[in-house]
């Protein structure tokens, strides 16, 4: 397996493995997420910080109002430029410190609120972290951690919205298209919810400025593809990633896979193009297969026909989707 800093990809079953095994430190919350969000780092188990999960759990969960409150957090432009820094960073954890029990920490990367107490540097001997990393022991990676109790219900997708997070990857896994990073369900500081590999990205690069470029033109014809198969209802051009190897990454799948067709994407400009050989042989083979046991029972009966069907419809179609009404955009597109 590559070393935590390595740009080396690492499997996707040894990051399953890895985001199911590993004890969780959060970092904070991301203040634009309409759901409950925490940047997490993963500790090997029984390794990670004495300030991490234990303090979380112990001190108490926060009121269901905390939630909501997202006045104290600083402005988007702050905390894209933290996560920048975080992202270029040796070891991402050094500038931030965890999330306590006085309620959740809001940033996508992590950005103390502003009537929150500054930490004091510790001395690296009583750094824990430090510690930890001098006995040969530190994060393995981050991951992005949304739970259930944070999610605010839609009238559409009353609930459970962390369980489509991991069916869509599951559904990506299955049809063997590598668009959706590793996502699993799991237990948290705040209860179950989804747990999916961070993707170190540069996220000025959005679908938008990833169009001009010919070069993603085949990953976002595949991306195309999948959010027709799993219905993705909020594909905005943030929600696509490009990693340092430019490998484009559909995140945010919490709107997926319901029975009703509800596609909303800003990926419309290969609107009618043939489908590409490659992807159709992909999907003739899901097609003909049973649903994974991982995916059969993340869907009730309506949501798993429906999968079936709007596979089967875009392999008899043979073309990319369109859309006739030109209302199937997500808002705001970005």
């Amino acid at each position: 397996m590559p070393a935590p800093d390595s740009t080396e990809p690492r499997p996707a079953r040894a990051i399953e493995e890895l985001l199911a095994g590993s004890d969780l430190v959060l970092l904070g919350r991301m203040p634009w997420s309409s759901n409950a969000t925490f940047l997490c780092e993963l500790w090997p188990k029984g390794s990670r910080p004495d300030a991490g999960l234990t303090e979380v759990a112990d001190d108490g969960e926060p009121d269901d109002d905390e939630w909501d409150d997202d006045e104290d957090w600083e402005d988007e432009d702050d905390v894209r430029a933290a996560a920048e820094r975080a992202t270029e960073a040796d070891d991402p954890s050094d500038d931030y410190e965890p999330a306590d029990g006085d309620g959740p920490a809001d940033s996508q990367a992590p950005a103390a609120p502003d009537n929150a107490a500054q930490p004091t540097p510790a001395a690296p001997d009583h750094d824990p972290e430090a510690v930890a990393r001098a006995a040969g022991h530190g994060p393995l990676g981050r991951a992005i951690y949304k739970p259930h109790r944070g999610e605010r219900p839609l009238w559409d997708f009353p609930d459970g919205l962390y369980r489509r997070e991991a069916g869509a990857y599951q559904l990506a896994r299955a049809i063997g298209w590598d668009v959706v990073p590793p996502t699993i369900v799991r237990d948290g500081p705040f209860g179950p919810g989804s747990l999916q590999w961070f993707i170190e990205a540069d996220f000025d690069q959005h679908y938008f400025v990833l169009l001009e470029d010919e070069a993603t033109h085949a990953q976002l014809r595949r991306m195309a593809a999948f959010d027709l198969v799993a219905n993705s209802t909020d594909r905005k051009g943030g929600h696509v990633l490009v990693d340092a190897q430019r490998h484009l990454w559909g995140i945010d799948n919490g709107l997926c896979l319901h029975a009703e067709f509800k596609l909303r994407t800003v990926i419309w400009d290969f609107a009618g193009e043939p489908l590409p050989a490659e992807l159709a042989e992909d999907l003739d083979r899901f097609s003909c297969a049973d649903l994974v046991p991982e995916l059969h029972e993340l869907l009730d009966p309506f949501e798993r026909d429906a999968l079936r069907s709007r596979a089967r419809a875009l392999l008899s179609e043979g073309r990319l989707p369109t859309d006739p009404t030109g209302r199937r955009f997500p808002w705001p597109l970005v």
